[in-house]
């Protein structure tokens, strides 16, 4: 174990001009290597990042969809000497506090991968709106069936891989779909995966920035149909 390997932090981002100041001030806060990945944003977003100096810049030319940019995120990191990887959403909904908790068990080494959940603590769980709460539930039964990770949250855009880890992964689903796909990976790497706590803000932009419940079914259809057929 060693706790001076870098640790740096990927951030998705496509057409975030409302929220990615805030997310990269709080995320400057906690001495972080930072990398932002412009999926191709057509509004104020690449002149947002071009105020941040010290953040590492990619950009794709055109959208290819989270997975993607993650993917994008995670090579260049490594490229860079990355001990450690966190995936933190740009819409304002993951909290810099919480970055500290998941990587705590991958310093320690008795873990490979740590995953945010908004499951493990009563107040937390409580902010969850009732329709998402159920469709996250569904997921997760699906997660198991596909993976054989029995987790008490799902499609969780938080978390935490030490460099082992991140080098088994490799998304191949460009869009929300890689939140299975990375389960999928992990397992069949025989990686240590565990959850720590972590609070999601449901602010009036990030639910509207981010998944709808019909598209998470969705997103669950259109992963046992393809492992059905692969």
């Amino acid at each position: 174990m060693n706790q001076d390997s870098a640790v740096f932090i990927v951030v998705p981002a496509f057409n975030e001009a409302a929220s990615i100041g805030a997310t990269l001030n709080q995320l400057s806060t906690t001495g972080h290597q930072i990398v932002v990945v412009d999926d191709g944003s057509t509004d104020a977003t690449p002149s947002i990042l071009s105020r941040f100096t010290q953040i590492h810049r990619l950009r794709h030319p055109i959208n290819l969809g989270q997975g993607a940019a993650l993917q994008t995120g995670m090579t260049y990191a490594l490229e860079q000497g990355a001990g450690y990887i966190v995936h933190f959403d740009a819409d304002g909904q993951h909290r810099a506090a919480d970055i500290e908790r998941l990587l705590e068990p991958l310093f320690a080494d008795e873990a490979d991968a740590v995953l945010g959940s908004r499951f493990l603590v009563a107040e937390h769980r409580q902010r969850v709106p009732p329709m998402r709460r159920c469709v996250l539930q569904a997921a997760r039964v699906v997660n198991y069936l596909l993976s054989g990770l029995w987790l008490t949250d799902a499609h969780n855009g938080l978390r935490a891989l030490a460099r082992r880890a991140a080098e088994a992964v490799h998304f191949q689903e460009n869009g929300y779909g890689h939140a299975t796909e990375i389960l999928i990976q992990l397992a069949r790497a025989k990686l240590r995966v565990v959850e720590r706590p972590a609070c999601i803000l449901y602010t009036d932009y990030a639910r509207a920035k981010g998944q709808s419940t019909f598209n998470a079914v969705h997103i669950l259809l259109d992963l046992c149909l393809g492992r059905l057929l692969r």
